[in-house]
């Protein structure tokens, strides 16, 4: 048999009514949603469902927000009997991963998410920093135009996310610099994200200081199942394994593409995307075209699901 892994997204993907149908549809994802309320002391289940978008889009509320509608969504594909033969998450949805894993109880998890949402914010004030996608950049040429965009600044490759899409961040005059050269370079497109901060590069230091205690703090396990992280883009199946991938992802890069690849090496041939978005299914797409995938984050999609994994 083939094997099956679950992908769990990452900040970007959220949208105000997220979760909403499957809280309604199915009890244990509405647990889901009781058990984050209750941990973070606020209902972050209102604002996945109803927004405002505002309250959504601040980083503080995202990270829990998406953990929680990927656990939901998880919870229910649990419910059904589907169960993955390893996992990854995007980011803050190696979180999610871990969780579906074993390594990482829920609560804990929605809890230093939101942590991780506010040391960002706080690391790096708003304006100074930037991120952008570059879309087919020429890939030989990427070191050149960071080290020659950078002037004494922070510009750095923070996302590895396809051969067609490499997303950098730093210093916003850094990031616009760097954007002019690629273009001039040859790439596609360069399109600045609407993001409040310059994630996974050198900027993130003091964030991945202060994320240090929380991670200290919590209960690793080793994990039930593997999972390929972020850092490394490697397997990994302790939990000292996993608390150090979370906290050497804060400044490092997401080398999804290259977990990717490791996963269809392992064997896995089938992925399911749990939460809200499609967006790992459409870059799976651009990773390795051969690779069978399907989203599950809404009621309506579990027919796919059910055709993918039958």
């Amino acid at each position: 048999m083939s094997k099956i892994a679950f992908l769990f997204p990452g900040q970007g993907s959220q949208a105000a009514g997220m979760g909403k149908a499957l809280a309604a549809a199915y009890p244990s994802a509405k647990a889901v949603f009781d058990e984050a309320d209750a941990a973070l002391g606020f209902p972050i289940s209102q604002m996945c469902f109803e927004g405002p978008d505002e309250a959504l889009k601040l980083t503080e509320n995202t990270q829990p927000a998406l953990l929680t509608v990927s656990i939901a969504a998880l919870a229910v594909l649990k419910q059904m009997g589907y169960k993955p033969d390893c996992v990854a998450g995007h980011s803050l949805g190696e979180y999610s991963a871990l969780v579906a894993a074993g390594a990482l109880s829920f609560s804990d998890a929605v809890r230093i998410v939101r942590n991780r949402g506010k040391y960002m914010q706080q690391a790096v004030p708003a304006g100074v920093g930037a991120m952008a996608a570059w879309l087919k950049p020429p890939a030989d040429q990427v070191d050149r135009i960071l080290a020659e965009a950078a002037q004494g600044e922070v510009v750095e490759a923070a996302n590895f996310n396809s051969p067609d899409q490499i997303v950098i961040a730093g210093n916003a005059g850094a990031v616009e610099r760097a954007n002019e050269l690629v273009k001039a370079a040859g790439a596609k497109r360069a399109i600045a994200l609407p993001v409040s901060a310059p994630f996974h590069c050198s900027l993130m230091k003091p964030a991945q200081e202060m994320l240090k205690t929380d991670l200290d703090a919590a209960q690793f396990n080793d994990l039930d199942l593997p999972l390929v992280n972020n850092w490394q883009a490697r397997e990994i199946r302790t939990g000292d394994e996993a608390r150090e991938g979370l906290y050497q992802q804060v400044p490092n890069s997401v080398r999804w593409t290259e977990s990717m690849r490791a996963l269809r090496e392992a064997g896995v041939e089938r992925f399911v995307e749990v939460g809200q978005g499609a967006v790992l299914c459409g870059l799976l797409k651009q990773i390795d075209a051969a690779a069978r995938s399907a989203k599950f984050g809404d009621p309506a999609d579990l027919e796919k699901v059910r055709d993918l994994l039958a």
